[in-house]
């Protein structure tokens, strides 16, 4: 191997092992990304993060429970007035199935909205965490050609 082929092969590897991304896919300083995330960069829009939309899921989540149990409840009533009027007939049995059947969803339902709730919930106070941690990080950008508070 000539000694220029063994010099590009090495520049060739250096290249793969040093390069680094980063999210906005803009290089760093020297050409390469960053991935301390200090220097280039370079992107215009501010994303912004608010718990709100999770606390809501989570208290919809929350009613959904609520509203479930009461739907059994009514539903049971409903089928036990109906039931001692069908003695006897074959329809008495479908319906039987059926009371099953919404129960057991309703059931499957509930649970799942009661796993829900306190996971949304949990989402909104660690996005809020990540922010305050972001927004601390990020006082220490600078960007050339600006001063804060602009």
């Amino acid at each position: 191997m000539a000694w220029d082929e063994w010099e590009q092969v090495k520049a060739q590897v250096a290249e793969r092992h040093t390069a680094r991304l980063q999210l906005n896919g803009l290089p760093g300083e020297g050409g390469r990304a960053d991935p301390s995330g200090g220097g280039g960069g370079g992107g215009a829009g501010t994303l912004r993060h608010k718990g709100g939309p999770w606390t809501k899921a989570a208290g919809t989540a929350d009613g959904l429970q609520t509203s479930t149990i009461t739907a059994k409840v009514d539903l049971r009533k409903a089928h036990d007035c109906i039931s001692s009027g069908l003695a006897g007939l074959s329809s008495l049995g479908s319906l039987k199935s059926v009371l099953t059947s919404w129960d057991e969803r309703l059931g499957r339902l509930r649970e799942e909205c009661s796993s829900l709730e306190p996971k949304l919930r949990q989402v909104a106070v660690d996005f809020a965490e990540v922010d305050a941690e972001v927004a601390e990080r990020t006082k220490a950008v600078v960007v050339p050609g600006t001063r804060r508070g602009e």
